[in-house]
């Protein structure tokens, strides 16, 4: 199964609620009340996404947490990079490639495909998108994320692939 961590998912949560008031520095504890998770899970949430260059930490009494950029600039692929590391699938999607069989497997350059389709998905979808009701349309053109799959497949294996609708 292909699964996000719950420490992401929360810590889609937490950034959610923060692009709601995107100019508003809040503290772990605050969050943490916002979203009814623990603090203790909240402050490592936040020095994470602070690791990961999306929040911008001030300490002392009045510091606390803020979005680094507009809401609308953060990207999925962002939030999932600062929290799990690199977005791969396979072993082979990876920068680090440590298969024992890369050379010889006929199924890396596919793999390779879908996660770089999946990728350029989540870094179409914004922390704005995420934020908004279900009801209204995201700023997420998967026809274009399909048809770039397909012209990559079509690069790689140069033979027509049927248009997935």
């Amino acid at each position: 199964m292909l699964k996000i961590s719950k420490l992401t998912d929360y810590g889609t949560l937490v950034l959610g609620t923060m692009a709601k008031d995107a100019d508003t520095q809040f503290s772990a504890a605050e969050l943490s009340q916002k979203t009814s998770l623990t603090t203790a899970t909240v402050s490592k949430i936040l020095k994470l996404l602070t690791k990961g260059e999306i929040l911008t930490s001030q300490r002392g009494a009045h510091g606390g947490y803020q979005l680094a950029r507009n809401p609308s600039t953060i990207s999925a692929l962002e939030i999932i990079r600062a929290m799990e590391g690199p977005v791969a699938l396979t072993e082979c999607s990876t920068d680090h490639n440590d298969c024992e069989i890369a050379s010889a497997c006929q199924m890396q350059s596919k793999w390779q495909i879908i996660n770089l389709a999946i990728r350029r998905a989540l870094s179409e979808l914004s922390l704005a998108d995420l934020s908004k009701p279900i009801q209204h349309k995201m700023n997420i053109d998967l026809h274009a994320a399909l048809s770039a799959f397909n012209d990559t497949q079509n690069i790689s294996n140069n033979s027509p692939v049927e248009n997935v609708q």
